[in-house]
C-alpha cells in the first residue's frame, strides 16, 4: 500500500496564501542587511519559500567511473518560518516543511511539475522540522547557529524503484557567518552544514552516517536592490557502520532582486563538477523571502 502524502495543490495553495498575506501586511526589507546569518528581533517574522530542481543523466560510481543513464529529476520545495524571541535578536524559533516530486526513466526536466500519480513518479510532503537559531556572541552578530530536527512523514524511501526522500530522522546544524567590505559593495557569506542521520541501514542508504557540507558565497551589490553572487559548495557523507561514503563539489551563480518593498526574489544555478558515488547533475533554484516587522 502506498503511503499517504499531502497532495501538491493543497501544499502550494497554503504557500501562495501565506505570501499573499505577507505582501499585504509586511514592512520594508533589505537583501543586503538580512543575510542568513542575521536573526529576527521579537515580533519579526522571516519567511522563505525555496524551490530546487536537480536533474542528472550522469553519475560517478565507487570506482570513480562516469556512467550515463536515463534522466532522473528531483524537485524539492521548502518553506521556512522563523520568528524572534528577544529584542536584541539573540534567539529565534521556527519550523521547516519540505515537499518533493521526483521522476525517473528518462522523463523530461519539467516532468516533476506535472504531479501525476504514475509508476515513474513520486511526490508529497516528506518532512517537518522544528528549529531554533541563536547568535551566541554579542560582539559577533553576523555569526549564528541554526539547529533543526527533521522528522520524515512518509513510509518508504524507495517505492517501485522511485526514490522519494531519505527515510530517517536527521539532526541538522548549520553555522552561518558573513563579512561585508567597508565600501558596502562586496560581501562574503559562508556556511558549514552538518547532519547526523539516525535510523536502521535497511531503511535508508544514508542512515547511521554523518554529512558535512561547507559553502562560500561571494556577493556583489550594483545597487541596493540587486545582488549578484557566485558560489562553491562541497559535501561529504561518511557512514559510521560500514564503508559507504560519497562526496561532490558544485559551483554556480545567481542573483537576488528586491521584488517589492517587503519581498525579494532569488534565482540560482549550480553545476556538479565532480563527485564520488553520486550524480553529476545541475540545479535550478528559485526562492522568495520576506521579513515581517
Amino acid at each position: 500500500m502506498k503511503p499517504t502524502l499531502m497532495k501538491a495543490p493543497y501544499f502550494y495553495s497554503i504557500l501562495l496564501f501565506l505570501f499573499a498575506a505577507i505582501v499585504l501586511q509586511a514592512q520594508d526589507s533589505n537583501i543586503q542587511l538580512y543575510t542568513p546569518s542575521k536573526l529576527m528581533q521579537s515580533g519579526q517574522w522571516d519567511v522563505k519559500w525555496f524551490n530546487n530542481l536537480y536533474t542528472e543523466v550522469l553519475s560517478v560510481d565507487e570506482k570513480k567511473q562516469t556512467i550515463r543513464k536515463p534522466r532522473a529529476n528531483f524537485f524539492t520545495s521548502s518553506l521556512d518560518l522563523f520568528t524572534g524571541l528577544s529584542a536584541n535578536a539573540v534567539w529565534n524559533i521556527g519550523v521547516q516543511l519540505q515537499y518533493r516530486s521526483n521522476t525517473t526513466e528518462g522523463l523530461g526536466v519539467l516532468e516533476p511539475f506535472r504531479l501525476k500519480d504514475r509508476p515513474m513518479q513520486r511526490h508529497g510532503l516528506t518532512r517537518i522540522a522544528p528549529a531554533i537559531k541563536v547568535a551566541p556572541f554579542r560582539s559577533l552578530n553576523n555569526f549564528s547557529i541554526q539547529s533543526s530536527f527533521h522528522i520524515p512523514l512518509f513510509d518508504r524511501e524507495v517505492l517501485d524503484e522511485v526514490f522519494l526522500d531519505q527515510k530517517g530522522f536527521i539532526w541538522q546544524n548549520r553555522f552561518f557567518y558573513d563579512y561585508s567590505a567597508t565600501n558596502g559593495i562586496f560581501q562574503v557569506f559562508s556556511e558549514l552544514n552538518t547532519e547526523y542521520n539516525f535510523g536502521e541501514e535497511r531503511e535508508s542508504f544514508a542512515n547511521d552516517s554523518f554529512r558535512v557540507s561547507p559553502g562560500v558565497f561571494l556577493s556583489y551589490f550594483p545597487n541596493q536592490n540587486i545582488t549578484l553572487l557566485a558560489l562553491v559548495q562541497h559535501a561529504s557523507l561518511f557512514s559510521i557502520s560500514n564503508d559507504f561514503s560519497q562526496n561532490y563539489t558544485a559551483i554556480g551563480g545567481g542573483l537576488k532582486y528586491q521584488l517589492t518593498q517587503i519581498v525579494n526574489i532569488e534565482a540560482l544555478y549550480t553545476n556538479f563538477i565532480r563527485g564520488n558515488s553520486t550524480g553529476l547533475g545541475q540545479t535550478f533554484n528559485l526562492g522568495l523571502r520576506a521579513v515581517i516587522n
